[in-house]
């Protein structure tokens, strides 16, 4: 009750700002990663060269590459200026996390951020590129619209959070959804943790002891997965107790999720729209960061001028219809929403969800040799994937290797749809430094190998009792070469 009598209406400045820090650490997780990637992935003599792509976009396209690729490299070029990008993506995170100008830091990261999706290519085709650019350009609603210093105790506008809760609903619901919708027999006979563990793109050290865990118990964890992903969003616009449930349960479920994958930001974002749902008396409750003072000021933060109101009520209105026709069914059949996925898809930032809608039952990997004489074969290592079989698995997150994974999406399909590996091997052939920076290691210290192949090879986690008498995590078993042996033309012979 409020001095007043009335009841008094439930604040969420604590769990927004929390969740407003969190984007920031997100983003400043994938600004930092990208830039150590960036020359070997799309840099001059990158495996993708972003300059390149650009170019090519503008000749088979026309103007509307401007729209297709929408990225501030058309203005400033894809060379030297990917680093600005990332500089400027590093600061205003870091100034985002001090609550300075958030909503310029915001404003600033979404329009960096997109246009590095843009220059990255197949690098940035990730489901988490595209929630962070989401999270972002809500999160624009949830901050005080101020030119510097930010309020403490701010409470956001209750639209504003109805778009996060919304946002967050359809994550989780999706996820579950696509799983079952997919058809995929390992989902509906919750036996998918079987196989998840290790075949997950990069597992980390406890997906080995996950996946020795006995069959019912993992069906078990499959079917609460479910629970979670399916029950608790609906619980969000219900009563209060409810709603803390699921996004307690939610929380749980992505960090037993980043325990066993590396997932870069993925769950510290998932985790971070979560908070949202917990109320100040909660946090008050827990001892987090609530005094009396700063609820008590929240009624008087939460008046804005008219104008402010309406054009927010008006962004947060378009926003939910454009998110709410990204993911309707009659796509094909409505001439507007059909407009919004064409032309508004390109900006990533209403989007559908939904990781691991089939599951994958076996680990192709690829592994890349370079070779002399043709003869004696050496292994390129990557930093987070198995390549030798003793080498245990890595933490990475909230770091992502992005060659590490799209290496993993490769070894599921065919060459020809994957000519860039074979682009990769001519890089090493060069000998390249941008591109060698991206593997843990150099096999050829002192000169480029002469001829490189891809192999690709079945892997699997060993039982307790092989890794107890070889030492090894993985076992693997070659199935059939990516790429044959090849040499640069201009190798003498």
């Amino acid at each position: 009750m409020d001095a007043a009598g009335k009841p008094r209406q439930p604040s969420f400045a604590t769990g927004t700002g929390l969740f407003v820090r969190v984007l920031a650490l997100s983003h400043l997780a994938a600004f930092g990663s990208f830039w150590i990637q960036e020359r070997g992935l799309v840099g001059p003599s990158g495996i993708l060269p972003a300059a390149r792509f650009f170019e090519v976009a503008r000749e088979q396209l026309g103007p509307r590459a401007f729209f297709e690729a929408p990225s501030l490299c058309w203005l400033f070029g894809a060379g030297a200026f990917l680093d600005v990008l990332c500089v400027l993506g590093i600061a205003a995170s870091v100034l985002l996390l001090a609550g300075r100008a958030q909503v310029l830091c915001l404003a600033l990261l979404w329009s960096c951020y997109l246009s590095l999706v843009s220059a990255g290519q197949i690098f940035f085709d990730y489901q988490w590129d595209a929630l962070l650019l989401e999270s972002t350009l809500v999160a624009v609603f949830l901050v005080p619209w101020r030119l510097w210093r930010s309020e403490r105790g701010y409470e956001p506008p209750r639209l504003a959070r109805y778009l996060v809760w919304w946002l967050l609903f359809r994550l989780m619901l999706l996820s579950g959804i696509v799983k079952l919708g997919s058809g995929d027999p390992t989902w509906r006979n919750l036996t998918a943790l079987a196989f998840h563990f290790q075949t997950q793109p990069l597992p980390t050290p406890l997906a080995w002891y996950a996946h020795q865990l006995p069959d019912w118990l993992l069906k078990a964890g499959c079917a609460g997965m479910f629970a979670i992903e399916l029950l608790a969003p609906l619980c969000i616009p219900g009563p209060r107790a409810a709603r803390h449930a699921a996004a307690l349960a939610m929380v749980a479920l992505q960090l037993l999720i980043a325990l066993t994958g590396n997932y870069a930001f993925f769950n510290l974002l998932s985790v971070g729209l979560c908070l949202t749902c917990l109320d100040d008396d909660w946090f008050r409750r827990i001892h987090w960061g609530v005094d009396q003072a700063e609820a008590a000021s929240t009624a008087a933060v939460r008046s804005k001028p008219v104008l402010l109101r309406w054009f927010a009520a008006m962004s947060v209105g378009i926003t939910f219809f454009l998110s709410v026709a990204a993911v309707y069914p009659g796509a094909a059949r409505s001439p507007l929403v059909r407009f919004v996925a064409e032309d508004i898809g390109p900006l990533r930032s209403f989007n559908d969800y939904g990781l691991f809608a089939v599951m994958t039952v076996e680990r192709p990997e690829l592994v890349i040799e370079g070779s002399d004489d043709g003869t004696d074969w050496r292994e390129y290592e990557l930093p987070f994937k198995p390549v030798a079989t003793a080498r245990r698995p890595g933490w990475a997150a909230p770091y992502q290797p992005r060659l590490d994974w799209q290496l993993w999406f490769a070894a599921l399909e065919s060459p020809e749809n994957n000519i860039w590996v074979e682009t990769l091997c001519e890089r090493l052939l060069r000998g390249d430094p941008a591109v060698l920076g991206l593997f843990r290691s150099n096999p050829f210290p002192g000169h480029p190998p002469r001829y490189a192949r891809v192999v690709r090879y079945r892997y699997e986690f060993t039982n307790p009792r092989e890794r107890t008498l070889t030492g090894n995590w993985w076992r693997r078993t070659p199935l059939d070469f990516y790429f044959q042996p090849v040499t640069l033309p201009d190798t003498p012979k």
